[in-house]
């Protein structure tokens, strides 16, 4: 089996090398950073001649390949998701699918009137922690979903590092955050209830990471500002003592002190957390309803010191309360009244050491099966389409104030 990888960065050389790592052949890369296109060819053994600055020539050459992997920034995955289409290939598409709902409809319908597989990298449907909650919902023990509450704490550095400082920093340039970050939990809640959304409201802004609040004689980089020392968003608090892991990796290829001292002169990341060109909401809390009745709650917020998760899920007979931080699973039935001794289970969910709790390599472990005619993929494209068009009626909602109905809003579409 081959594959072919457009976009050589963190996402790419996650699938990539998992592929290389179990006998699957990169044909060919494109990547239009000439030090990253080097790097990865050279760890996944691409020849020279397979080496792509651009999409354009490999996707001329027809296909060469079983599937093509694209992980390219958000706005450019419509493009070579529909060149990769017309030229045969199935795909691994990285999210967001687009961050036009539009887009993401017609990559759906290409997809479906070509006959081609498009797996988008939802990868929380592919954790353990995920699967078990699933299960357990399934199995009918704790009767139906009545209410959901869930929260995406995306942690007080990550959110400088890559909605402050990074590629997803303004929506004009990316995505709004909604659905950059969290289509993921949109999705999430369409695949644990198994209904459809019907109404969304929102609310949130950017309210932290602006000039207004940076501290008084600060500068707008960190390695020439007075004040860094008492900053705990000082790029060098930030990236020196995660050297060679993530986000440190993403600063610079070259993993040494003095490679990542040298690109917080000049590049983005070593920027004031304060003075940055970010506009997406640093929080937003969401309202659901679905078809089924379920009605939910989300929160996204930046200020949590935290990555992780936690869900509470009420249903008829019991409810769930989960974190995926801390990998457990509590299972609690109802009971008649406060003098009974309710009864309840803890899960503590094992994950297999990859990213996103065993995610990466889960979607990985399904794409290449279903290529493969063994299993049908979790994650296709028009399971997917939902999250996305849910995530656009929620950023249209917060920025005007209304509720919106998603038949009405998929009638706007067309």
């Amino acid at each position: 089996m081959k594959y072919v990888l457009i976009g050589a960065g963190s996402r790419g050389m996650t699938y990539a090398p998992w592929a290389v790592a179990h006998g699957i052949e990169i044909a060919a890369i494109a990547e239009p950073r000439p030090d990253r296109l080097k790097s990865a060819a050279d760890q996944l053994g691409v020849p020279e001649a397979m080496r792509f600055s651009d999409a354009a020539p490999l996707f001329a050459l027809g296909k060469i390949a079983d599937a093509a992997i694209i992980t390219t920034l958000d706005r450019d995955h419509y493009g070579h998701t529909m060149q990769a289409l017309h030229c045969g290939y199935d795909i691994l598409l990285e999210k967001p699918i687009s961050p036009d709902p539009k887009e993401c409809i017609t990559i759906e319908e290409t997809a479906n009137a070509l006959g081609r597989k498009v797996t988008v990298c939802h990868v929380l449907r592919y954790t353990n922690f995920f699967t078990q909650i699933k299960s357990i919902l399934d199995s009918g023990e704790l009767g139906k979903i009545v209410a959901i509450k869930h929260s995406e704490n995306i942690g007080d550095f990550h959110m400088a590092h890559s909605f402050v400082r990074g590629n997803w920093r303004n929506d004009r340039l990316s995505s709004p955050i909604i659905t950059q970050k969290s289509c993921h939990d949109l999705d999430i809640l369409l695949w644990l209830t198994g209904a459809h959304c019907t109404k969304v409201a929102a609310f949130g802004s950017l309210s932290y990471f602006k000039e207004s609040n940076a501290p008084a004689g600060s500068s707008d980089r960190c390695l020439t500002c007075p004040v860094a020392e008492n900053c705990r968003y000082d790029a060098r608090k930030a990236y020196l003592p995660v050297l060679g892991q993530w986000p440190a990796d993403v600063v610079c290829l070259e993993q040494t002190e003095e490679a990542l001292m040298e690109a917080l002169k000049t590049g983005p990341y070593g920027r004031c957390v304060y003075r940055c060109d970010n506009n997406v909401c640093d929080h937003m809390s969401v309202i659901m309803e679905f078809d089924n009745g379920t009605t939910a709650t989300f929160s996204l917020t930046a200020q949590t010191s935290a990555c992780h998760r936690n869900i509470h899920i009420m249903c008829e007979d019991g409810e769930i309360l989960a974190d995926d931080g801390q990998r457990q699973i509590l299972v609690c039935r109802h009971v008649s009244s406060q003098a009974d001794t309710f009864t309840e289970r803890v899960i503590n969910v094992r994950t297999n050491g990859s990213g996103h709790g065993g995610g990466d390599t889960g979607i990985m472990e399904d794409f290449t099966a279903s290529l493969a005619g063994r299993k049908e993929t979790r994650s296709s494209i028009s399971l997917s389409v939902e999250s996305h068009l849910m995530a656009s009626a929620i950023e249209e909602s917060r920025l005007t104030g209304k509720v919106v109905d998603m038949a009405q809003y998929r009638k706007s579409l067309a």
